[in-house]
């Protein structure tokens, strides 16, 4: 499964990490020294995040119900909580600088496509 922006028509991740039960969200990324640029981990639902445990930074999406991007955290470092987005239904983590590198903005559209 791949993690497309459509309002820039770019790729975000080729392979995306679905974690929607109570302990794929709880497990999420630790255990990994570090998250590959082509991987995405999405968490459903959700509406922050910590990095309690993990070895590397990551960036954040917060996107709502229809996958807007509603949020964005750029390298949140190990040990942290993000702020509560009661409007965030799914959370993407990506490599850090991914973000940035691929110019995710506020509003713009992702979708999951196979």
């Amino acid at each position: 499964m791949r993690l497309v922006n459509t309002s820039k028509n770019n790729c975000l991740a080729n392979n995306v990490l679905v974690a929607d039960s109570f302990f794929l969200r709880l497990k999420g990324l630790l255990g990994k020294k570090q998250l590959d640029p082509e991987i995405a981990l999405v968490i459903k639902p959700g509406n922050s995040i910590h990095t309690f445990f993990m070895q590397f930074d990551i960036d954040v999406l917060f996107l709502d119900k229809q996958f807007n991007v509603i949020a964005i955290l750029e390298q949140l470092k190990p040990f942290r909580v993000s702020p509560i987005f009661f409007k965030s239904s799914i959370v993407v983590e990506l490599a850090p600088g991914k973000a940035k590198a691929l110019n995710v903005s506020l509003g713009d559209n992702l979708q999951l496509t196979s």
